[in-house]
């Protein structure tokens, strides 16, 4: 392809290949060094003498007393634009000792791991896989937990959350809409179900069918077991 000079040329130089590799050399240090003041994660990261952290309390019907999960995070780069919030370490306290040994063991390498750096949120996935043979159990708000070891596989993804580790996809439009109206749905038909539950009987939804009488009427009051159709009593 030819170029057309209009002007009149008034002096010239030969391009030197040494001296552009060499200003992008210089260039390329310049943005090394600025990546060199970042602090990344990694296992080699010296811990700070005070950690933030947050303490999950976590009640499961397997037990008596409630885990208690600490996870502690060290913040990198702090003031800069480089911010960032990551978590370094875990602790699971409880009262119940029958699952010291192990869970003592899990938090050492689930601490290690942290310490690596990188994509730590593959863990939740991992913890929450792990399924109890004597079965699960559900939380409250009727989420299903198939294990101990993946309710705390949920302990740590609300921290990931919380830190900004994990992002919330949330749910788009269409979905929004069909969620609402399916609610709206099952909103009618339970209000349908309780007024015709209540021109069938003047007796509260809750009560119990009464042996005596077979009437859905038995409520408990003042302690006892009585029927508001036929007062039938276990105290008498």
């Amino acid at each position: 392809m030819s170029i057309k000079i209009a002007s009149k040329i008034v002096g010239y130089a030969v391009s030197k290949e040494d001296e552009d590799d060499q200003a992008a050399e210089i260039a390329l240090k310049g943005e090394q060094q600025e990546d060199s003041n970042v602090i990344h994660m990694h296992e080699k990261l010296e811990r700070p003498e005070m950690l933030l952290g947050s303490t999950y309390k976590v009640k499961t019907p397997l037990s008596e007393h409630a885990l208690y999960i600490t996870i502690n995070d060290v913040i990198l780069n702090e003031g800069t634009d480089h911010h960032l919030r990551r978590p370094f370490e875990v602790f699971i306290n409880s009262k119940n000792m029958d699952h010291f040994q192990w869970i003592v063991a899990l938090t050492r390498i689930i601490s290690a791991v942290f310490r690596k750096g990188g994509d730590v949120t593959f863990l939740v996935d991992e913890l929450r896989s792990v399924f109890d043979p004597r079965g699960g159990y559900f939380k409250k708000g009727g989420k299903y937990m198939p294990s101990l070891v993946a309710e705390i596989g949920d302990a740590i993804e609300c921290h990931l959350r919380m830190i900004g580790m994990i992002k919330d996809e949330g749910l788009d439009e269409h979905q929004q809409k069909l969620i609402a109206e399916k609610r709206a749905q099952l909103d009618g038909q339970t209000e349908m179900a309780d007024a015709a539950a209540a021109e069938a009987t003047d007796f509260p939804a809750s009560a119990q069918l009464c042996g005596k009488c077979s009437t859905k009427a038995l409520i408990k009051m003042d302690g006892c077991m009585t029927c508001l159709n036929c007062g039938d009593s276990k105290c008498g």
